[in-house]
């Protein structure tokens, strides 16, 4: 799986109260997020939970390249039958966004684009589980399936705090949902991100938000 702007999004626009000590990604693939994760949150301990066995092997390999190995595991479980000892401080995903059945012939890629591989409800109901009290869980979805995810939180007790609509440029349809969660019931900030001024010319906030991520964003 290659690295996408959506994990990229996800990894940098994720934020938390307080410092978090156990962090959850689910669905990790190349461990992307869990990567930044590690260099966001310097005490945290991240386990990243991974089905795929391709993409599992090239997530425990990048973690073990990585100068973060130290605070980084990787599992290989589907995560509807994923189990835990303690919760975690926050959860983040990058989920499957094709809810209708997606047409790749790869089935890996299908796998991972499909969301019949991992539903909204087991992805929300396995949170509900592993969430921490005060944690938060982050993720991001097709703008088009907000509502319905939002429905389903709600009946867990999972309710948003954050949401952040992301535009590929400031005339186009919003594509994307950034969405922050907890369990506290209390008033959701809104907004919104544009990435791109024109091709490949990104937005001062786009470039603020992933530049400590993207070497290119720096130059």
């Amino acid at each position: 799986m290659k690295v996408g702007t959506d994990g990229v999004l996800l990894g940098a626009w994720t934020q938390c109260d307080v410092e978090p000590r156990r962090i959850l990604d689910i669905g990790s693939g190349t461990g992307l997020i869990a990567l930044m994760m590690s260099q966001k949150f310097s005490e945290a301990q991240i386990e990243g939970v991974e089905f795929d066995p391709e993409a599992f092997a090239q997530c425990t390999e990048n973690f073990a390249l990585s100068p973060w190995k130290n605070r980084l595991a990787a599992k290989r479980s589907d995560f509807k039958s994923f189990v835990s000892p303690h919760k975690f401080d926050l959860i983040i995903s990058n989920p499957p966004f094709y809810t209708e059945d997606s047409k790749s012939p790869d089935t890996s890629r299908q796998m991972a684009r499909s969301a019949s591989s991992l539903t909204y409800e087991d992805l929300l109901k396995g949170v509900s589980t592993l969430l921490s009290e005060a944690g938060s869980f982050s993720v991001v979805i097709p703008f088009k399936e907000e509502g319905v995810f939002l429905s389903i939180a709600s009946k867990l007790k999972l309710f948003p705090n954050l949401i952040t609509r992301v535009r590929g440029q400031a005339d186009k349809p919003i594509k994307r949902s950034l969405m922050s969660f907890g369990f506290g019931e209390k008033t959701c900030v809104q907004d919104e991100l544009v990435i791109e001024i024109s091709r490949h010319i990104y937005t001062a906030e786009y470039i603020r938000l992933t530049q400590d991520f993207y070497w290119k964003m720096r130059n």
